[in-house]
């Protein structure tokens, strides 16, 4: 009876190495999101850009997911959810890797390359992840399980964001963005060239670390769960799934829910040193003081994943997912409005909110797709685009420095609070949905 109650045992079986396993890998790609962030403002800086130039890392970064989604889908399909964790792994190992030849060669389109073929890999692993840990015991217990899953991946990010914080922004040359633009071409190529040799050391630290898990999960035996059919369908499944509104909303919430997270955790760095600066503090101290600030958030936010993981046993998952939408929102306005670092601790305090909002949108549109949740992981993947679109969109009002009374790096999170009242609406209706049920 115990066993049949555990989110990792059905019909006798136990799922713990695997799901050790994987869930290792929601670690790393959190790692890479999360140490991807800061470096909009550390490229912007190091190739004397625009935030919207910077923001590019964004695009590739994110494009990745998007344009693997549904390729990851087939070959998972076609092969096994083993197969698909294999091949994100490699993909993402050859990215980092590819962080040198760029370095090498010293053009910042090189990176956006790298970016691009390391997030094909995470596309692969998320596509392949997030269902295989669904099946990984009762369905009943499925939500709650991704969650315990994803509590692992803001640990992964906590990493990253320590990483980027100590072994990027603190090592790289201290002069601002000002003086920079003073230098003369050999100056700035022999300080942009010292700045990309720090930048590029920890991607290809977590490289090598990637390729030893490769060998790891390849050389474990791992459960066949959901691997029964191989054939593709892919017209028809689309269809089949794309009738569902469970699961058709949730992609269109997933979007706005991703592209609100990128938001906050990038841009969190402008908006803290814009602030910090008022203070007094030059702008390299005001960065990492700001990169400090995120580090908090991140805490804040995995902490909440566990806790909210547990309310999960008692409250609705959508009504759990409404309720932390409409407080996101609530602190997003405090953002928007307070013109001083209390600003900031509302930014920390969205993360809190925030922590829910992934597995649950996820699990949430899943429910019941049994195979086809391959096909459907990769239309709530390919939602990851959210963190493509829109903080491009985000770094192009922070450009404009100022709109009316509001800077504008206070203005620019309308768009965050536009998309945790499109989370609220979605967790509204799959909770009176349920009720219905």
């Amino acid at each position: 009876m115990t066993k049949n109650k555990s989110i990792l045992h059905k019909d006798g079986v136990s799922y713990v190495l695997p799901f050790i396993l994987i869930t290792s890998c929601f670690a790393l790609w959190g790692f890479a999101n999360d140490i991807t962030n800061p470096m909009v403002k550390a490229f912007s800086k190091i190739f004397r850009m625009s935030v919207t130039d910077g923001a590019l890392v964004q695009v590739a970064f994110y494009g990745g997911y998007f344009a693997m989604a549904f390729p990851a889908a087939i070959f998972i399909r076609k092969f096994s959810y083993k197969a698909g964790i294999l091949m994100g792994l490699g993909l993402y190992a050859v990215g980092a890797f590819l962080f040198f030849p760029a370095k090498e060669i010293g053009e910042y389109y090189c990176f956006l390359l790298a970016y691009f073929i390391l997030t094909c890999g995470l596309s692969f692993l998320e596509t392949s992840a997030n269902p295989y840990i669904l099946s990984m015991g009762t369905e009943e217990t499925a939500t709650r399980r991704l969650n315990l899953a994803q509590s692992f991946n803001p640990m992964g990010s906590l990493l990253g964001m320590f990483v980027a914080m100590n072994f990027i922004q603190a090592k790289l040359n201290p002069m601002d963005s000002e003086a920079r633009a003073l230098l003369d071409t050999n100056e700035f190529n022999a300080v942009k060239e010292a700045d990309l040799a720090v930048l590029i050391t920890p991607y290809l630290i977590i490289a090598a670390v990637i390729a030893v898990m490769f060998l790891v999960i390849r050389l474990v035996k791992m459960p066949k769960n959901g691997d029964q059919s191989h054939e593709i369908n892919f017209i028809p499944t689309l269809k089949r799934i794309g009738g569902i509104r469970r699961y058709r909303e949730g992609v269109i919430a997933q979007f706005f829910y991703v592209g609100a997270q990128i938001m906050c955790w990038t841009f969190i760095i402008q908006y803290g040193t814009h602030y910090f600066m008022l203070e007094g503090m030059d702008e390299r101290s005001a960065e990492v003081l700001s990169q400090q600030y995120n580090i908090y958030a991140m805490i804040f936010f995995c902490c909440s994943r566990f806790i909210c993981t547990f309310f999960l046993r008692y409250i609705n998952a959508g009504r759990l997912l409404k309720i932390l939408a409409v407080l996101a929102g609530l602190l997003t306005v405090g953002v928007i409005l307070l013109q001083n670092r209390y600003g900031v601790y509302c930014l920390v305090g969205v993360s809190g909110c925030m922590s829910l909002m992934f597995p649950t949108i996820y699990g949430i549109a899943l429910e019941g797709l049994g195979d086809d949740a391959k096909f459907g992981a990769a239309g709530l993947i390919m939602a990851i685009l959210g963190g493509s679109v829109l903080p491009p969109l985000q770094a192009c009002i922070i450009d404009l420095g100022k709109v009316g009374p509001f800077p504008a790096v206070n203005l620019s999170f309308i768009l965050p609070l536009i998309c945790f009242v499109i989370v609220a609406v979605y967790g509204h209706r799959t909770y009176r949905q349920s009720k219905v049920e």
